[in-house]
């Protein structure tokens, strides 16, 4: 891996966290309001993204324009969108059968995943003060989860989905550290979000259980808001950061996505999912993880 030194960036990598965060953590409450399935909302979330990123291209003139990948990078940016397909389609169904708590908890597990890949196939280990925040931020979002797995078979189904979309969203990130040192923000999310919604419309049709129209206009509004927040303002962030830093750190920071669906289920009409105390605490131990973790790193 080269060096995660670069130029300075027009917009600080930590200002573009803190939107995504803020962005991602309206995802989980998004679902849950939506009726639709949710293969369908994996699919229309990710079609409606390709829709903003081509209106980007055309409007700089670069529609693609320069990139060049060779066969290796190429079936990378292929795994990768593969991964971000299979991570919405098994988090937002994970989110169906479990709690918004259990599944943004399980889902949280990324960093630990990201940073063991980083270590193995991009050589960026983390400093012993960064494990420690990693493992001080997962056990923040186990103790705020830990009722749920009492609650059945069906509360453990939605929790092992969940877990699944942690393990694939991790592989994405690894790869997409890998292929932003090559590839303009903007062709990259191209690449990566048009394979992951072709990947979701294929499946779509070849489920005869997914419907993927006559969905209420509420759903429609659900979709096009996953789209623009989580999706453009929030993974978007993440990819551009992760030019700048490790995975792992980027992806520590997203963990404030625990207490952010949290408190923001809690205030939803139509969710008012009230956090009990031992949520509170765990929401403590989050941002203290995240911030010993990721606080006064030297670039």
């Amino acid at each position: 891996m080269p060096s995660d030194r670069r130029p300075d960036p027009l917009v600080s990598p930590g200002l573009a966290l803190v939107v995504a965060v803020l962005a991602i953590s309206w995802a989980g409450p998004l679902v849950r309001l939506a009726t639709a399935p949710a293969l369908a909302v994996a699919t229309w979330r990710l079609v409606f993204s390709m829709a903003f990123v081509a209106a980007i291209l055309v409007a700089r003139g670069s529609v693609l324009r320069g990139v060049r990948l060779g066969a290796r990078d190429g079936f990378l940016a292929l795994s990768s969108g593969i991964l971000l397909a299979g991570h919405f389609w098994a988090w937002f169904a994970s989110v169906r059968y479990t709690t918004i708590a259990s599944a943004v908890v399980l889902v949280s597990t990324h960093p630990f995943w990201i940073a063991a890949l980083s270590a193995l196939f991009l050589g960026e280990r983390p400093a012993p003060r960064e494990w420690l925040g990693i493992g001080v931020a997962i056990l923040g979002t186990g103790v705020i989860g830990w009722g749920d797995f009492d609650l059945g078979g069906g509360a453990l189904l939605g929790d092992g989905l969940a877990l699944l979309a942690a393990l694939l969203v991790s592989g994405y990130f690894t790869i997409g550290r890998r292929l932003r040192q090559k590839l303009d923000l903007w062709a990259y999310v191209a690449l990566v979000y048009g394979v992951a919604a072709l990947v979701l419309l294929m499946s779509s049709a070849a489920d005869p259980g997914v419907p993927l129209t006559g969905f209420p206009v509420q759903d429609w509004l659900l979709f096009l808001a996953m789209a623009a927040g989580p999706m453009m303002l929030g993974h978007t962030g993440v990819n551009y950061a992760i030019r700048y830093m490790p995975a792992y750190v980027a992806n520590l920071a997203i963990l404030g996505e625990a207490v952010g669906a949290i408190l923001i289920a809690w205030l939803l009409p139509g969710i008012r999912e009230a956090p009990p105390l031992r949520t509170l605490l765990g929401g403590a131990l989050v941002l203290a993880g995240i911030a010993l973790g990721t606080l006064g790193r030297r670039r």
